[in-house]
């Protein structure tokens, strides 16, 4: 049977988190680990982050389309986002926003909360084999390639699919589901979508946007129509951020 794909596909980035906060300032001290105790999927948006999701809302209130569907990540920087959008107009105010597990971060395994320096110190052999096996393909100890990142969300597309065909459908995630997603939607290659990871890291907030065309393959499909947009916060001149996630220095 053929997939019945949304009319619209946003996918936007949480706001600046804590972690990203935290992680800089590791970084500027050569820390070995992150300064934060609490579990990633705990880790709260910073006030600036907040900030970023009020903007993002208030802009999608000022369109003329607004999404039908609201998904997250179950992770708190995610869901305070999600839930930030929706209080300030960027959807319908009783929206409910379904959590699901498949968009969560990718996970770190035995590097979580290390910066670089912490990872050359701790785990040598893990920085060598990511070395060896490029970034696409490595997977720390008790952790996930961006290839496993990519199996759930070939499920969860598939999901999307099932239950939520021709509706405007907004997804609220992490930088590494992001970009795992356009390989994925756009059929990428490992080449082209690191290459792309490399022109810079997704903002937080920036907006992704796939819209349904009937000629997009033999049945119709989505087709990208904007990636990493930040008009939002530059509207409003809410400073636009953009850096790796939280849990560990050294990007996904």
């Amino acid at each position: 049977m053929a997939k019945t794909w949304p009319s619209v596909l946003w996918i936007v980035r949480h706001g600046q988190s804590a972690g990203n906060v935290a992680r800089d300032l590791a970084n500027k001290q050569g820390a070995h680990r992150i300064g934060l105790t609490s579990r990633d999927v705990d880790v709260p948006l910073s006030y600036l982050g907040r900030e970023q999701a009020a903007s993002l809302g208030r802009w999608f209130a000022r369109r003329e389309e607004r999404p039908e569907v609201l998904l997250s990540s179950p992770y708190v920087r995610a869901r305070q986002t999600a839930e930030i959008f929706r209080a300030h107009g960027g959807s319908e105010p009783d929206e409910r926003i379904c959590l699901d597990e498949r968009l969560r971060e990718k996970e770190f395994g035995v590097l979580d909360g290390l910066t670089t320096h912490g990872i050359a110190h701790f785990e040598p052999q893990q920085a060598e084999f990511r070395k060896l096996l490029g970034k696409f393909y490595h997977r720390p100890p008790g952790g996930e390639s961006w290839c496993d990142v990519i199996f759930r969300l070939r499920s969860l597309l598939d999901t999307i699919s099932l239950h939520y065909g021709g509706r405007r459908v907004l997804i609220c995630a992490h930088q590494v589901v992001v970009l795992c997603l356009r390989y994925v939607i756009e059929g990428l290659s490992e080449e082209t979508i690191l290459a792309i990871d490399r022109e810079g890291d997704v903002s937080n907030c920036g907006v992704t946007e796939y819209r349904f065309d009937p000629a997009g393959g033999k049945d119709g499909g989505l087709v990208l129509a904007a990636y990493n947009v930040t008009a939002p916060m530059d509207e409003e001149h809410t400073p636009v951020t953009a850096a790796p996630d939280a849990m560990v220095a050294a990007r996904g």
